[in-house]
């Protein structure tokens, strides 16, 4: 082809491919054109798009180098108008909008145009109505691909899906068409409920992991309950692992009373629990009353041992201190007067009653200690107090939870010491206690606990720091190791800002984390 000047340029041609019925009839009118010099039918136009080409040959992804995607904001709004079912397209070319087929996929979530399918999500009563598309949806989805595509396919316009909560649906909707996980607290369960019936794995697993990194005490019990119902036994096993450590929180959690009673059985006659039994007692009274709501009961004593069942023989009143049975098991109600005369003679007698209940303490957790010094000192003139801090931070890869430190006493012979404990992360208290601790003029290292261990999530750093009030001179350490490994879990070391004391890696006071693994 010759330009305007002279040039020769080379072109791509594109012709617009029309159906054959068109063809066939445009073929017939051109012979008959010929014959007659006439056609009833228009003339057919091919359009001729010539384009300038390179030597070398790119692909549809470098035509367009500098083109930039629609911007977020833009995508947003689509995305906006979707959620909230107003999916009127302005563009009528709004594919040019979007470089990518992922970006263009987006734009059907939730959204009218093309959709050949609509879901009545929820319970009768807030019931939401979502549109799909029915081949997006089968790529996403073995389930949904048998059924609209599968050898029992049914072609209803509507599809009732009672069982998922509307915020749920969208959600596995959104991952679907835009390839995007959003997760919250409030929808997360449910959404797992909603992959795993749909069979949609990686959402399920971005479920669980989402699950995981929020686990704490407060929520443990339920999501235990779950966890067994949705068969992910990764999950139930970190469920185990803050329970055990953090029991006590754990049963005093709004959470523990939502529990069903299988749940409840598991975990009253779990034989690590790190719990004083008249706290698993005042727990299970706790879930009886609220069973009893449930069941439309009124909370009567007799009520909940009704709903408690046998699962009240799984707690070892047996194994409370006295006093703690006395003033507050024994006045319950919810024994017999028989039980109750029982286990005081059990406390009491040379020759002790048969008893329903579990005699035996539990086991517990046994605590681990991480040492950080290869050797300790005194010296005349160190180490002293005076209300100064010391601080150490660390770091572990695996989750733990602290219980408390391991703290020097006196050289000069046995001394009471005062001991604030603390433990932050980035600055926010997490945890701390007041207590005080007798040294006997060794150099052993003496225990402080916190009231309720602190769970540490791994490859972050926290910090530990003491301030101490008693005997002026003290062991020290030193030789103080940057890493420390402690069966599977390995601690880091580093010196802390706080520490206004002396203390860092190489020497000083917390020679030993105590933990939970």
């Amino acid at each position: 082809m010759v330009d305007a000047k002279g040039r020769n340029m080379k072109c791509l041609t594109f012709f617009l491919m029309l159906p054959e019925s068109v063809k066939s009839k445009s073929s017939k009118s051109s012979k008959k054109g010929n014959a007659s010099g006439s056609s009833k039918l228009p003339p057919v136009c091919y359009e001729i798009i010539t384009l300038r080409s390179k030597k070398k040959k790119k692909m549809a992804a470098d035509i367009f180098p500098t083109k930039k995607p629609a911007s977020t904001t833009t995508v947003q709004l689509y995305q906006q108008q979707n959620l909230n079912n107003n999916n009127t397209i302005q563009n009528c070319n709004w594919q040019g909008l979007y470089s990518t087929i992922r970006e263009r996929n987006s734009v059907m979530f939730n959204n009218e145009l093309m959709a050949d399918v609509h879901f009545l999500v929820g319970q009768p009563g807030r019931t939401q109505r979502l549109p799909g598309h029915r081949y997006v949806l089968a790529v996403g989805s073995s389930v949904f691909h048998a059924m609209f595509y599968g050898e029992l396919a049914e072609n209803k316009d509507e599809i009732h899906i009672p069982d998922v909560e509307p915020a749920a649906f969208l959600a596995m909707l959104k991952y679907i068409y835009c390839d995007e996980i959003d997760l919250s607290a409030d929808t997360v369960l449910a959404t797992l409920y909603a992959a795993k019936k749909y069979i949609v794995p990686h959402l399920a697993r971005a479920c669980v992991n989402f699950l995981e990194t929020s686990l704490s005490a407060k929520n443990a019990c339920v999501l235990l309950s779950q966890s067994c119902l949705f068969e992910e036994p990764e999950l139930t096993q970190r469920c185990w692992e803050v329970i055990d450590a953090q029991a006590e929180l754990a049963l005093r959690s709004e959470g523990f009373c939502d529990i069903d009673v299988q749940t409840l059985e598991s975990i009253l006659q779990r034989e690590t629990l790190n719990a004083k039994e008249i706290v698993v007692f005042e727990a299970a009274l706790s879930w009886a009353e609220a069973e009893c709501q449930r069941q439309e009961l009124t909370s009567s004593t007799d009520n909940k041992r009704k709903v408690l069942g046998k699962a009240m023989y799984l707690i070892r009143i047996p194994t409370m201190a006295l006093d703690d049975f006395a003033n507050g098991a024994a006045q319950s109600g919810v024994l017999t007067l028989n039980e109750t005369n029982d286990i005081f003679l059990w406390y009491t007698a040379a020759k002790k009653p048969d008893l329903q209940f579990v005699s035996q303490p539990r086991k517990g957790l046994t605590p681990q200690r991480c040492h950080r010094f290869q050797s300790c000192a005194y010296r005349s003139n160190q180490w002293r107090y005076r209300g100064r801090c010391d601080s150490i931070q660390f770091a572990v890869d695996k989750r733990v939870f602290i219980a408390g430190f391991g703290l020097y006493g006196s050289s000069c012979g046995s001394a009471e010491y005062s001991a604030k404990i603390e433990l932050k992360r980035q600055g926010v208290l997490l945890g701390q206690n007041l207590s005080k601790y007798f040294s006997d003029g060794s150099s052993n290292t003496f225990p402080v606990w916190f009231e309720y261990p602190v769970q540490i999530e791994p490859d972050t750093f926290y910090t530990a720091s003491v301030v101490l009030d008693g005997n002026e001179l003290s062991y020290f350490g030193q030789e103080g190791m940057t890493e420390v490994q402690c069966g599977k879990v390995t601690f880091q070391f580093q010196c802390s800002s706080d520490s206004t004391n002396g203390t860092g890696v190489q020497g000083g006071q917390i020679p030993e984390l105590i933990f939970y693994a």
